[in-house]
């Protein structure tokens, strides 16, 4: 017997449905026989799995359920609207990777199975900051993978000229540094855009402080807060050593490649942009040194947003046991420190973080996950972030000189109209 469920879901501001198909649960039982002829099928973004990763976790799968695993690697670009109108079919993915931002509208519309079983097998030391973006309404919907964090690059010959001699372990000491820089040498001391928010919401989080709040049954805009205004004010300290444009994000321009002209002391990005950097001028490479950006006290890193992925399993997929018998190898440590190692990323225990050693991005990230966060668990989120996202004009009015209260002012109206529309 099977049951559909409808539901609307809202993600980056689409307006689509899911229809979500449950089975009752003649699941064969898992054993290399019990599975013999069936294939599981995976959607993994594009970049997510390495190649070494990748034959070893299918062999440990085949091995152990007799099944095969078919994995179909999938492009950033559209896949909100594919991953939806899969679900709605007869034959979705069995497994996905989700955006941990994503997890919580699509779990709010029916369409991801309850895995809070796998839970209480396999996850009970998952790192709690990594996995709460999983969790909804107190339900396990999917499966912490991996995230990344926001670290400073720095230029290490440009902090030598400076007389710098080692990195900051404090908020003040970072401030210090960098005047320091733009005292005694030429270079700019940090490429800081007015529009960075994701770095933004990492400060807030840090602060304990929320960017919504709820005003009946409505959710609200809450950047009012005190401690988002302290969040905005030492975003804009910092700003003000900056010569990057108030009202432009990180990407414009590519602030990597700004970072690549050599004239920039640091900035604050992924470990990715990197390459970016390295890309355009191929001299950089050698200068370039990474840390922890550093909080308000040297035993509490600064907060960070934490972007990353988990694994799903489609509430229609007719392969539940199966698919949760692939979770269970994917996450266990051995694959989950493998992953780590090869790809650069933070695993969904803190204990595996040793796997990063060697790897100095890596190493640099490590320090701040366990009091990083992500923007607001709620389905309504994802309509504030499309263009023009009323956090980037909150932002850009605060470094051009409006109090945060002020500015909180000009965009509430449209933060709020967004917080409203139906999912």
């Amino acid at each position: 017997m099977k049951r559909k469920l409808i539901a609307a879901i809202g993600v980056a501001g689409m307006l689509v449905s899911i229809a979500a198909c449950g089975d009752d649960g003649d699941d064969k039982k898992a054993g290399k026989d019990g599975f013999k002829g069936e294939t599981l099928t995976l959607w993994a973004m594009d970049g997510s799995t390495p190649d070494q990763w990748t034959k070893d976790v299918t062999a440990a799968f085949e091995k152990k359920t007799g099944a095969k695993l078919k994995i179909e690697v999938q492009d950033w670009n559209g896949i909100q609207q594919k991953l939806t109108a899969a679900l709605s079919e007869e034959n979705p993915p069995d497994v996905f990777e989700i955006g941990n931002t994503q997890t919580a509208a699509y779990a709010k519309s029916g369409g991801l199975a309850d895995l809070s079983d796998l839970k209480k097998s396999i996850g009970a030391d998952w790192t709690e900051s990594v996995n709460k973006s999983t969790v909804v309404d107190g339900k396990q919907y999917a499966a912490p993978w991996f995230v990344l964090n926001r670290v400073v690059l720095y230029n290490k010959k440009i902090w030598a000229e400076a007389g710098i001699k080692d990195t900051p372990k404090t908020r003040d000491e970072f401030y210090a540094d960098l005047k320091k820089i733009g005292e005694k040498t030429d270079a700019e001391p940090i490429y800081l855009p007015g529009q960075n928010w994701y770095h933004f919401v990492g400060l807030v989080i840090g602060e304990g402080g929320e960017l919504v709040k709820k005003d009946g049954d409505k959710w609200v805009s809450n950047l009012d807060d005190p401690k988002v205004v302290k969040a905005a004010e030492t975003y804009k300290k910092f700003q003000a050593l900056s010569k990057a444009p108030k009202n432009k994000d990180e990407a414009t321009p590519q602030q990597a490649e700004v970072f690549a002209k050599g004239k920039t002391g640091a900035f604050i990005g992924m470990a990715w942009e990197t390459a970016t950097a390295v890309k355009a001028n191929k001299k950089i490479e050698k200068d370039i040194g990474y840390f922890t950006i550093p909080g308000a006290t040297a035993d509490k890193p600064e907060g960070v947003f934490l972007g990353g992925s988990n694994l799903a399993v489609a509430a229609t997929s007719e392969k539940q046991e199966l698919a949760k018998e692939f979770l269970k190898i994917a996450l266990s440590d051995k694959f989950e420190g493998q992953l780590a190692k090869e790809g650069g990323v933070i695993p969904n225990k803190q204990a595996l973080e040793s796997n990063l050693k060697g790897n100095a991005a890596a190493e640099a990230m490590s320090p701040a996950t366990a009091g990083g966060g992500i923007t607001p668990l709620i389905p309504e989120w994802g309509a504030v972030e499309n263009e023009p996202n009323p956090i980037k004009s909150y932002l850009t009015a605060v470094m051009n000189g409006d109090s945060p209260a002020d500015a909180a002012k000009k965009v509430e109206g449209e933060f709020n109209k967004r917080l409203s529309q139906k999912q």
